[in-house]
């Protein structure tokens, strides 16, 4: 069953690339943009955290946070953010709990791998509910950024 607008946010704590933990929770009255992507250091993912990355301004201007998830390890993810200069978290999703509560995850993606999380979209209003929602099948798509940007303002 996937998420909808209006419905919480399924709550959960992460492990940083700074190796810290990060709740949602830590972020009620703040807006967050949750940026699900496959796989670190592959193109389209690096574009998706990329356009997030150049956008980051408009974002922080809003009193919105951005947050990058993957079941990558948090040292990938480390070397993934320093690499890009990233200035928001990258979450690691080891365990496959967080994409999976938020219906965005492949059962079989590419090279016979399992359990990889789909490329997705979501932004949480201050309140933690859920305002936008967008789970892509393909995973050389993209999210919707203009769509995003203007849920968040």
């Amino acid at each position: 069953m996937s998420l909808q607008i209006g419905q919480p946010a399924p709550q959960f704590i992460l492990i940083s690339s700074a190796l810290k933990s990060v709740s949602l929770a830590d972020f009620k009255g703040r807006k967050v943009v949750v940026h699900f992507f496959p796989l670190a250091f592959t193109g389209v993912c690096t574009t998706q955290l990329c356009t997030m990355r150049d956008s980051f301004g408009y974002y922080d201007g809003l009193n919105a946070t951005i947050l990058g998830v993957s079941v990558d390890s948090p040292f990938t993810l480390a070397k993934f953010k320093e690499e890009n200069n990233y200035q928001f978290d990258l979450l690691s999703d080891f365990n496959k709990d967080v994409s999976t509560a938020y219906g965005a995850i492949y059962d079989q993606f590419v090279m016979g791998l399992k359990g990889v999380s789909k490329r997705a979209a979501f932004v949480i209003d201050e309140e933690q509910n859920i305002i936008y929602a967008e789970v892509l099948e393909d995973a050389g798509q993209l999210p919707d950024f203009e769509a995003i940007a203007k849920v968040v303002k």
